[in-house]
């Protein structure tokens, strides 16, 4: 369940634990990440466009 806490994290789902300490270079990451995750999922949803648009 580690990984859907901190995908759930990164969309601004859940919200962190506020006594973490976050870094600078821990704050590039996770917008990388974020980033990442939300042009994976538009990605998808134009495939599945295609796909369902196809036939």
């Amino acid at each position: 369940m580690g990984v859907l806490k901190q995908v759930a994290e990164y969309l601004y789902i859940r919200k962190r634990d506020p006594n973490e300490k976050p870094s600078q270079w821990m704050k590039y990451m996770h917008g990388i990440n974020r980033l990442s995750i939300i042009l994976f999922l538009i990605a998808l949803v134009i495939i599945a466009v295609k796909l369902f648009l196809r036939k």
